[in-house]
């Protein structure tokens, strides 16, 4: 497959870095290729490379990239959009984006007929770098929110050569969610804690919630005292 990234910063390293070692075109682009290292084209360049696009870069660059490289024009249509950003205030674990759209649709409103898909913003650049991530045995889970089956699967298939699970996460409009839940992990991370122990395995025979109906007191389990 043939993958542009816009960016060349750690996560475009890591993730670019990956997917060759699997056997993949990858060609990354920046605003100033000089000083991004060898083999670093131009944003635009990037951009049209290949069927899909890795947008790395930090949010409050990521509409001005995509401008610059023609996404209003419709540079991107037709191509799978990969955004990875995680728009929080500066400083701070608190969602840029509070109140309104979430940063990936407003990337796919940036980018009209591109189909964007929001993965791998949940870890840091250290774990796309493991081979692979595996954690107690269990290769590492990566959410993907989309529309399009193909820029899914396209994703999934990338997700797969890392040596990692895609979970689907739903459409476009669930994407805030998976922005919310980076912003929570990261404020964890920052003060020590071991997200794994937030969010354990409770294994695959146990009771799952019932999606679509409301919780039915008989169903609850019964303590020793009220």
């Amino acid at each position: 497959m043939r993958i542009g990234i816009l960016g060349a910063g750690r996560m475009a390293q890591a993730l670019g870095g990956r997917w060759r070692e699997a056997g993949h075109e990858v060609l990354s682009g920046a605003r100033d290729p000089r000083r991004a290292g060898p083999g670093a084209e131009s944003l635009a360049t990037a951009a049209t490379f290949g069927e899909a696009v890795l947008l790395a870069v930090p949010d409050h660059a990521a509409l001005e990239v995509l401008a610059a490289v023609g996404a209003g024009g419709g540079a991107l249509r037709g191509r799978t959009l990969i955004d990875c950003t995680n728009p929080l205030v500066p400083g701070t674990v608190r969602l840029a984006t509070e109140g309104g759209p979430s940063m990936a649709e407003r990337i796919a409103a940036a980018a009209p007929g591109a189909h964007v898909v929001k993965a791998f913003n949940l870890c840091p650049d250290e774990v796309w770098r493991m081979t692979p991530p595996v954690f107690d045995g269990v290769p590492l889970g990566v959410p993907l929110c989309g529309d399009q089956e193909t820029a899914l699967a396209l994703v999934g298939t990338l997700v797969a050569d890392l040596g990692c699970v895609p979970v689907a996460g739903g459409g476009l409009e669930r994407a805030g969610l998976l922005e919310a839940a980076a912003a929570f992990m990261i404020g964890l991370w920052a003060q020590g804690a071991q997200a794994r122990a937030v969010l354990p395995w409770v294994g695959a025979d146990a009771p799952r919630p019932t999606l679509g109906r409301r919780q039915d007191p008989a169903d609850e389990p019964e303590t020793a005292e009220r």
